[in-house]
């Protein structure tokens, strides 16, 4: 696998009305482990391209299983560390950093784990 667990869906919601999909773990010496860019509690946007908006947990995950060996994460990372789940900020304020800030890591982590999975395929 890609070395993490997911939380969320429209059916198993994380955050009060908001049904995306999040990081909950990062399982050590897995592939998001070792490329040290994913972080617990980064919201996953997309798979491979595919929106995982509106999908139910267990479709989540199945996209996430059928990723192939090409895969490319899109995440929106969260602005600051929290104890439990990620916070909105309700007054309706950009957070203060530039989308580039949050697109650039996200495509560096896609690149990273596609080099750290055909790395992984090699050796096995």
């Amino acid at each position: 696998g890609l070395g993490f667990n997911i939380v969320g869906g429209t059916d198993q919601q994380y955050m009060s009305n908001d049904s995306s999909i999040y990081v909950s773990r990062i399982k050590k010496d897995g592939a998001a482990y070792l490329d040290g860019r994913l972080q617990e509690g980064d919201k996953i946007v997309a798979v491979n391209g595919r929106d995982l908006k509106d999908l139910r947990h267990k479709d989540a995950v199945e996209l996430f299983r059928g990723a192939g060996c090409d895969v490319s994460l899109k995440i929106q990372r969260r602005l600051q560390p929290q104890n439990g789940p990620v916070g909105h900020q309700g007054d309706g304020e950009s957070g203060g950093l530039p989308l580039a800030a949050i697109l650039v890591p996200g495509l560096a982590l896609a690149v990273a784990a596609v080099w750290i999975l055909l790395r992984y395929r090699q050796r096995m």
